[in-house]
Order: C-alpha cells, then sequence, then structure tokens
C-alpha cells in the first residue's frame, strides 16, 4: 500500500465531512447521507484490490 493512497483516502475523507457539514446545515440530511455513502464506496473501491490480495496472500500461507 503506497503513501499516496493514504492521503486520497483522507483527502476524501476531509471533503465529505466538509461537504456532509454544509449539506445538514442547509437542512438536506437525505443528500448528506448520499455523499458519505459515495465517499464510502470510492474509499472502498479503492481498498478492494489490496483486501483480495490480502485474503491471496493468507489461501497461499496455509494452504497445504
Amino acid at each position: 500500500m503506497s503513501v499516496n493512497l493514504i492521503f486520497k483516502i483522507a483527502a476524501v475523507g476531509i471533503l465529505v465531512s466538509i461537504l456532509n457539514q454544509v449539506l445538514k446545515h442547509s437542512g438536506r440530511e437525505e443528500q448528506a447521507f448520499l455523499a458519505s455513502l459515495a465517499g464510502l464506496l470510492l474509499v472502498l473501491g479503492w481498498i478492494l484490490p489490496y483486501i483480495y490480495e490480502l485474503f491471496q496472500s493468507m489461501r497461499q500461507l496455509f494452504q497445504i
């Protein structure tokens, strides 16, 4: 996992939290929820290959 990925995840987290607060204060709770969900799915899409690689490594480690 590279440091760039960590910085991208942190940037998305900061942007989503700011957007979430702005939308909540303007009375748009549904859009705030959707923005949070979109940020979560974006980050999950970035992390899934690393999770897959982890499980493949675990499978190879415990394979007889």
